[in-house]
């Protein structure tokens, strides 16, 4: 049997196993007896089907799937009844920077859909700032003030409370809709990303021609950073939705986009988390009248221990029995 004759007859199943698999995890005690029952005998058949998957299609994204659907069953069929401060902790240690890792490729594309344009328009605003911002003429008022030496974000310096809340709440906006444009197969995220890449170039490529770009780059030193990760981050979790309607691979699109929409909220918690940090950063440091240096630090220790958190938490994080470890009991016979 090839892979894809072995998907036919049982992408069915496996496409039920997902549903039964999300709502035990959300409410396993309002599901009835007649679907525990089908949810056991859906898991342990796709234990076997993982067993067989592994043994005549190894590498095939096939077993990647089946691996990644059996372990979602075992934990939702064997989890032991946690405290809440129990699952809080599950969630921040291994949950959320797993998922953060899984969509690594994707908040690499959204990170090149960003900084292209920047790019491009760096170029064309620092050779003519005129034409850099015809590129987007809203962002004439910004020339003008750069023109006259004015530190717009100097007002931030009278109310930093109120400051910061302006500021989060447009970073909130623009995450947000980098990740709900993922439903738009992707269109509104790319969108998302292209223009705030292109406003990041128009402005510093004419701070750079005008001789304000020190005057700039030590207002976005500290926040920078951990913002435009939060951006990206959002950006892929939203390019991964639209990847999961265009190719939804061995299930059908609603099972897909289930599977991706997961994921994608998992991160929320990060996209929230460092949404507020960087809302703080930029109300309370960004404006004042601080070193450079310090401006940077707090960039870079900000930035640094963001990704250090992500990309290694939970990498030896000790979880209940692995769902590889109880398909091997399945498949192995009794003496």
């Amino acid at each position: 049997m090839v892979a894809e004759d072995f998907i036919n007859a049982k992408h069915h199943a496996w496409e039920r196993l997902t549903q039964l698999t999300s709502r035990a995890q959300s409410n396993i005690i309002a599901m009835d007896a007649a679907e525990l029952q089908e949810l056991g005998r859906l898991y342990r058949q796709a234990t076997s089907d993982l067993a067989q998957a592994r043994r005549d299609f190894p590498g095939h994204p096939l077993t990647i799937y089946l691996n990644d659907l059996v372990a979602k069953g075992h934990s939702s069929i064997y989890r032991e009844r946690n405290s809440p401060i129990t699952g809080i902790k599950n969630y921040f240690l291994y949950q959320l920077p797993q998922a953060f890792r899984e969509l690594l490729p994707f908040t690499g594309i959204a990170f090149l859909a960003f900084f292209l344009p920047a790019i491009v328009a760096w170029v064309i605003s620092y050779q003519d700032p005129v034409r850099g911002v015809a590129l987007a003429p809203e962002f004439q008022p910004v020339i003008d003030d750069m023109r006259t030496d004015t530190e717009w974000w100097r007002n931030l310096n009278d109310n930093n409370a109120e400051g910061a809340v302006m500021i989060l709440s447009n970073n909130i906006f623009v995450s947000f809709q980098a990740f709900v444009g993922g439903l738009t197969l992707g269109l509104l995220t790319l969108y998302a990303l292209y223009y705030n890449g292109l406003m990041l170039g128009i402005l510093s490529g004419a701070a750079q021609n005008l001789g304000f770009a020190d005057n700039l780059w030590g207002f976005i030193a500290a926040h920078g950073p951990v913002e435009l990760s939060i951006i990206f981050l959002a950006g892929g979790a939203g390019l991964q939705l639209a990847w999961a309607i265009l190719r939804p691979g061995m299930v059908s699109r609603r099972a897909a986009l289930a599977i991706a929409a997961q994921r994608a909220f998992k991160v929320s918690g990060a996209i929230v988390m460092f949404l507020i940090l960087a809302g703080l950063i930029e109300g309370f440091i960004s404006p004042q009248y601080l070193p450079l240096w310090f401006k940077i630090a707090v960039g870079i220790i900000s930035a640094g221990s963001m990704y250090a958190y992500l990309l290694l938490a939970g990498r030896n994080v000790q979880q209940p029995e692995s769902a590889e470890a109880s398909a091997l009991k399945l498949e192995t016979p009794a003496h």
